[in-house]
């Protein structure tokens, strides 16, 4: 099959598996719609706030797989696609990333919640976790960011945006401590950046709360329903 045709494939599934809304499919086999209750946010903190913390943990984990697996599938498939004399590395890796990139955007804007998703950092960590090895230990050290800005602040959003602006930074280090030349690698940069954008654009409310001191703290264990904005990465 065509490089193209087969991106053009890969994306589509990405783009789809991407827009399940699992937190909001978790919460109504408890009967609870989360779009009413609580914050109103389909993203797995306000699935956790009103069914707790294990509800949450299961949520996180399937928008992470949603990311993970279609990127996983896509890098398979163009693989094998590959031909002698076909298109460069760097081409087929633009076209990888592509499809894991086409799955945050479908939890960001899911075609079946009309385009009102969540802020994509579950779902670029999966992404980039399947990109095994470029962004795989750059996204591990994103994630133990995000778990120290949660921790030290007891805020998400903290923890998403500097991990979200970390990426790029950490791989570039990588990139630069393997050695090579750092226009090879320019394609996951560029997906680094874009995803940085997107998480860091998705939570401009967020940081408007925190530069104002207003900014929603997670508490240690499950609160009752309340309306507070959800700013746990979804």
């Amino acid at each position: 099959m065509n490089l193209w045709l087969l991106t053009l494939l890969c994306s589509a599934i990405a783009y789809l598996v991407g827009s399940i809304p699992f937190s909001l499919l978790l919460g109504q086999l408890k009967d609870v719609d989360i779009r009413k209750v609580g914050s109103g946010n389909v993203g797995a903190m306000n699935l956790g706030r009103l069914l707790g913390r294990p509800w949450f943990i299961a949520a996180f984990i399937l928008d992470m797989l949603k990311g993970l697996v279609p990127t996983v599938l896509a890098g398979w498939l163009l693989s094998q696609g590959a031909s002698v004399g076909g298109p460069s590395e760097s081409i087929r890796s633009l076209c990888w990333l592509l499809s894991g990139l086409c799955a945050v955007l479908g939890h960001n804007y899911p075609v079946f919640l009309g385009f009102r998703g969540g802020k994509g950092v579950s779902t670029s960590l999966g992404v980039a976790l399947g990109v095994y090895p470029d962004l795989t230990l750059p996204a591990i050290l994103s994630f133990v960011v995000w778990v120290l800005g949660l921790t030290l602040t007891r805020m998400s959003s903290v923890g998403s945006i500097c991990g979200a602006i970390l990426f790029p930074v950490f791989c570039i280090l990588l990139a630069w401590r393997q050695g090579g030349a750092m226009m090879d690698r320019w394609p996951f940069l560029l997906f680094a950046l874009i995803v940085a954008v997107l998480v860091v654009g998705r939570h401009r409310a967020n940081i408007a709360r925190i530069l104002a001191g207003t900014e929603t703290r997670v508490v240690r264990s499950p609160s009752q329903p309340t309306s507070a904005p959800d700013t746990t990465p979804r």
